[in-house]
Formats: C-alpha cells, structure tokens, sequence
C-alpha cells in the first residue's frame, strides 16, 4: 500500500531518532518516496548525512540553507506528501503540534500538510503519563491526525514501561493496514487481463498484436493501490507491476489466457479485461520450423474462444465486467453493440483516429459507456492517468 507514495518523515529531538534509519530503508524498500525534516535537536541524534543518504533525498533541518541561501518552502513540502509521519515525536513537539506553535521548519511542515499526518511519541514514563502530555495527544487526534501507540519496555532512563516508539518494522505495518483499511477497495478482488497474445504458427514463429501491456499494468497498479487484491493475467508483455501486492499470472496464448481467466474469474468481483486478445489462432501447429520452399504458404486459422463473451455469458449477479474496444471506423456504435453482445458493465472505447492513443503509446483517449449507454468522453491523458479514471468508474460501479 506504500508503493509510490510521498512520504514527508518529520524526526524529533529523542534518542529513539536513531531509529529513523531503519525507518527510511523499510519506507524506501516499500517502494515509497521519502523526504525527511529534521529539527535541529534531531540532528544531534541521527546526521542528515544518514537519512539523505538513506532517502536519496536532501535532508531539511531549517528555513534558509545557510550555503546557498536557498529557502526550503514548507508549503510545497507540505502539499508533495502524500501522509506525513511524525517519528520520534517528543513531548515538546506534540505541545507544539497541539497548540498550533512554529517555531523550526518541521513544525511549520506539518501546519502546512494537506495530507494525513501519523505521529510515533518516544520519551520517558514520566512524561509520556503526564497529564499534559495525554492532553496534548487527545488535542493532536482531535485534529484528525493518527497516534501510532509507543510501546512498552526498557527505556534510556532505565526506567521499564510505556513511551518507546514503536519499532520501524511496526510503524511501517501500521500504516499499510490503516492506508488498506480506508481505501475505496479495500479487500476486493479484481481480475485484469493485460498485453497480448501469441498464437503458435511453428515453434518459433507466431501470430500477435503490437499490444504493450502498458494500460492493463497501469490499471491494475492503481487498483492495488485503491486497496484491491489484484489478480493480473499477463500476456507477453515487458512491463513490470509497480504495487507489490499483485499476483500475476502470465500465459502465452488465447487459450491459456482462457484457462487462467475461469480459474479465477468466479471469485473476483470485478474484471478489466484489458488484454488484446487474438481472434483467430491457426488450426494446425507445425511441430517443426516450416522452411520457405514455396512462393506461398497458407496458413489455415480457426476462431480462438471468446473469452469476454464467456464470461458475460457466466456472470453473477453483482460481477462487474469491464471490457475495450479498439476501432477505426463507427467507434460509439460498434462499441455499444459489443457492450450490449457481451453483457459487460463498462466498455472502454479507443479509437486509432485519435493521435496519441492505442497500442504502445504513453498516451490514451478513452470514451466510458456504461450499460445506461451514458457516455463520458476524455481528453488525450497518460495511461497512468487513464487508469485513475476508468478504476474511480469501476469503483462508483461497486458501490452501487
């Protein structure tokens, strides 16, 4: 759930600073995007050095870089994250936290976050059972901002008891299940099918399509990242998924791609099928290379199965299908007589007449038409911006 976030990391003035290395590497591995804000108490604890390097990030600790003059904007700090998280936060940052107080460039980070702000305390017992202290948390969360408790242990006064921060393993756990827990989709699973297919001529050649992949992989990466268990179905294809949590299944042909689709298609409860499927597949396969000998060869080819068509055929009550149509000529019509053939609940329309759509492009213009026959067109977008829009209409559909 952390893949391709921007995290702003806020580290306070508290020994429990020199976790904040473990902490970086773990959001950084996750696949998240880190940028720390030091206080210049947390800078005796932990070197900027560590957690720049860490991060592959510049590390900021005041207004002004005193070398260049450079003035580090808290507002655009503030707006780039994705969530901040506030680790360790001392007891004299969470007063300031609460009581609205700037006074260093972390703090004033945080009153600019638009974003939702988690905070790890780390101090000794005393203080973390002071009632100002208790005050001061109730009046941060009133803000709508997330405690992640501090656990129970040794602490650097020797004293044993409440006010460690919570390890970095548990504050990175912490944060998937909470992001998981709020997210549109949270649990669902979702089948997409994505790239091309090969159909078999002779053991090295094959009837394909110019199919990248690259909108079926953007889709199911924005549905993991709504919360969705994804299960993706890969023709051979080069792209890569960004969000660890997909499973993926890759095939070769129309039929294994049938195959893998009805294996998993009874539990989803949403399917994109995305993939440029194959319509014909030649009907025998050379067991041996064929060599050129005559000025022709015919090659006989037989109809692949339908694979949308089988699964509008089999669709349960509640199922939402997705399905896309690639045409040249008499776009919304054809688009809607497959809609309607099909049984599907959203069809996606590409149209090879518009510049910077279809196959390998980075660019897509899509058309939605649902089963209403309500039709949203879409300027020309990223694939990766695309995606957002069809995964927020196949969420809409869900919710209904």
């Amino acid at each position: 759930m952390l893949e391709g976030k921007n995290i702003l990391l806020g580290v306070c003035g508290s020994i429990a600073a020199y976790k904040t290395a473990s902490l970086v590497r773990l959001l950084v591995k996750a696949g998240a995007n880190v940028q720390v804000v030091m206080t210049p108490d947390a800078t005796n604890f932990i070197t900027p050095l560590t957690l720049s390097t860490l991060s592959k990030n510049p590390v900021y600790t005041r207004y002004f870089e005193q070398e260049t003059g450079e003035w580090n904007n808290h507002v655009e700090l503030g707006l780039w994250g994705d969530l901040m998280i506030i680790a360790p936060a001392s007891a004299n940052t969470m007063a300031k936290m609460a009581g609205g107080l700037v006074d260093n460039l972390l703090t004033a980070v945080y009153l600019s976050a638009k974003c939702p702000v988690y905070f790890a305390p780390a101090m000794d017992l005393d203080m973390w059972k002071h009632e100002s202290t208790q005050g001061n948390i109730d009046q941060i969360q009133s803000y709508g901002n997330i405690l992640i408790p501090p656990g129970s242990g040794e602490l650097a006064s020797g004293l044993h008891g409440e006010g460690r921060m919570a390890e970095p393993e548990e504050i990175v756990s912490f944060l998937a299940d909470d992001i998981k827990s709020k997210s549109p989709l949270a649990d669902v699973r979702v089948l997409v099918t994505a790239g091309p297919t090969y159909e078999a001529i002779d053991p090295v050649r094959f009837i394909g399509n110019h199919s990248s992949g690259k909108m079926g992989f953007a889709l199911a990466d924005e549905l993991a990242a709504l919360g969705a268990d994804v299960t993706l179905i890969a023709g051979p294809t080069a792209q890569l998924s960004k969000q660890k949590s997909i499973k993926r299944t890759d095939v070769v042909s129309a039929a294994q791609m049938l195959d893998a689709c009805l294996q998993h298609f009874d539990k989803a409860r949403a399917c994109i099928m995305c993939a440029a499927v194959a319509d014909y597949t030649p009907a025998v396969v050379a067991d041996q290379k064929i060599k050129k000998q005559d000025d022709e060869l015919t090659i006989a080819l037989i109809k692949t199965t339908d694979i949308l068509k089988t699964l509008g055929a089999q669709k349960r009550t509640g199922q939402i299908l997705v399905g896309f149509a690639l045409e040249t000529e008499n776009e919304v019509q054809y688009a809607i007589d497959k809609l309607k053939r099909k049984n599907l609940d959203l069809i996606v329309l590409n149209s090879l007449n518009d510049s910077g759509a279809g196959f390998k492009s980075d660019t897509n213009k899509v058309t939605l038409i649902d089963r209403t026959l309500k039709a949203t067109v879409y300027d020309l977008k990223s694939k990766t911006e695309v995606a957002k829009d069809i995964c927020a209409k196949v969420v809409e559909l869900i919710k209904k």
